[in-house]
């Protein structure tokens, strides 16, 4: 059925599709995609089953310069290889250092005190004051 369009400034024709889509095509090219996919996927399925089992059985051979390198560590900066475990024991010797006594300086008669102590000398004697007066 042909139709002319008036609306059309070179008078072409405006025609609609006589046939219709092949369903049946459509539906067997999708099945063949899929029975292709599960195919294919049963495969490498089957392949990686294959290659697991085979490095399961195998022996890694024993090299003379690797026979006591297990235990060797690398040299230092090494990578942290437990950094919760290392944050926790940092802040344990920083929490023993502000909360503990030591000697700073034992000839000289410095020592280290905790912190809140330091805090409470501080209030009850004060802050130093520059002496000469000079304000700024």
């Amino acid at each position: 059925m042909t139709q002319t369009n008036p609306d059309l400034a070179d008078g072409s024709r405006v025609e609609h599709e006589a046939s219709d889509v092949n369903v049946r095509g459509v539906l067997a090219f999708a099945g063949g995609l899929f029975v292709l996919a599960v195919a294919i996927h049963f495969v490498v399925w089957l392949l990686f089953l294959y290659f697991s089992g085979r490095e399961a059985t195998r022996i890694a051979p024993m090299y003379p310069l690797a026979a006591g390198q297990e235990t060797r560590l690398p040299p230092e900066p090494r990578l942290q290889t437990n950094p919760r475990e290392d944050l926790r024991a940092l802040r344990a010797r920083e929490d023993e250092i502000l909360n503990g006594y030591s000697w700073i300086d034992k000839s000289a008669g410095i020592v280290r005190i905790p912190i809140d102590e330091a805090m409470k000398l501080t209030v009850q004697r004060g802050l130093p004051v520059r002496q000469g007066g000079q304000e700024r």
